[in-house]
C-alpha cells in the first residue's frame, strides 16, 4: 500500500509539474499568475503530420515537438509552451498517405497570427522553433517582421534554429564519428527518438525497424537507414535539441533587439 501511494504521488506531482509550463493544460487564473511571476515567454513549437516509413507513426514531428518544447520550457524556467502546431511545409501523397501539408505562405502566416495572438495575451517574448526542415526559412522571416512590428513595446519574436539545425548537425557527426548512418528522413534520429519518447506507446512498430531502410525501387518513405536505432540515441538527440534551444533562448534573450537571429538558408536542407 505504501508503495502504491507513493506511486500515485509521483504521478500526481507529475501532473502538476507539466501544467505549470503547458498552455493547454492550464486554466486561465493559472497562466495569467505565471506570467505575473515572470513566465513571459511563449514557445511556438511546429511540428508537422507526415509519412515517417512504415516503422514510425505519420504524427511524429508533432509528438516528439510536444516532448521537447516541455523539456526546453521547464529547463527555461520563465516560459510557458503553446499548443504545437501539427502540420507543415509539405505536400500529400496518394502512394505514401499519412502526409497533411501547408504551402509556405500559408505557414508563415499562421506562424505570425498565433504569435500575434500570444503577443496580445501579454507575452513579452515569442520563440519560434520547428521539428521540420520545410519552414525553418519562414520562422526566420516572421521573427524579424515580428520584432520590427513590436519592438518598440519591448516585445521581440525570435527565430530558434538550433533546436533544429545544430542539434542534427551534431548528431550527425556523432553518427558519423561512430561509423552510423546518417539519414535525411525517417532514419536513426527519428526512429530512436521516437523509441526513447514514445517506444511504449505506440510510435513506433518495433517489429519493422530489422528491415528499416530506403527503398529505391519501392520508396517506402525513409531517405536512410534506420535499423540501428535505439533508445539511448533516442535520448542523444533529444537532449541535444533541448540544450540547444535553451542555449540559443538564453543568448538570445539576453541580447538587445537588434541581434535577433537571421534564418540561415541552409537549414531547410535539413529534412528529418
Amino acid at each position: 500500500m505504501r508503495f502504491g501511494s507513493t506511486f500515485a504521488g509521483i504521478i500526481a506531482f507529475s501532473a502538476i509539474s507539466y501544467a505549470q509550463v503547458d498552455l493547454e493544460m492550464m486554466t486561465w487564473p493559472e497562466l495569467k499568475k505565471a506570467m505575473e511571476n515572470g513566465k513571459t515567454t511563449a514557445l511556438v513549437y511546429n511540428g508537422g503530420t507526415e509519412t515517417r516509413g512504415p516503422q514510425c507513426v505519420n504524427g511524429g514531428h508533432t509528438l516528439m515537438a510536444h516532448a521537447t518544447v516541455i523539456a526546453i520550457a521547464e529547463k527555461l524556467g520563465n516560459a510557458i509552451a503553446a499548443p504545437v502546431l501539427p502540420f507543415s511545409p509539405n505536400n500529400a501523397s496518394a502512394n505514401l498517405p499519412g502526409t497533411i501539408g501547408l504551402t509556405t505562405q500559408l505557414f508563415a502566416a499562421i506562424n505570425e497570427q498565433v504569435a500575434e495572438q500570444l503577443i496580445k495575451n501579454g507575452f513579452k517574448n515569442v520563440i519560434l522553433m520547428g521539428d521540420h526542415g520545410g519552414g525553418q526559412a519562414e520562422m526566420g522571416e516572421v521573427a524579424r517582421k515580428l520584432t520590427e512590428k513590436y519592438g518598440a513595446q519591448g516585445i521581440r519574436v525570435i527565430f530558434c534554429e538550433d533546436v533544429y539545425k545544430l542539434a542534427n548537425e551534431n548528431f550527425d557527426k556523432y553518427l558519423t564519428a561512430h561509423n552510423l548512418p546518417v539519414s535525411q528522413h525517417a532514419g536513426i534520429p527519428d526512429t530512436s527518438e521516437m523509441l526513447y519518447l514514445g517506444g511504449d506507446k505506440g510510435w513506433v512498430r518495433k517489429d519493422l525497424i530489422p528491415t528499416a531502410v530506403s527503398d529505391r525501387e519501392h520508396p517506402n518513405g525513409i531517405r536512410g537507414d534506420a535499423r540501428p536505432s535505439t533508445v539511448e540515441l533516442g535520448k542523444m538527440i533529444f537532449d541535444m535539441k533541448v540544450d540547444a534551444a535553451v542555449s540559443q533562448i538564453r543568448k538570445a534573450l539576453g541580447t538587445p533587439l537588434a541581434s535577433n537571429r537571421a534564418p540561415n538558408p541552409s537549414s531547410a536542407g535539413l529534412d528529418r
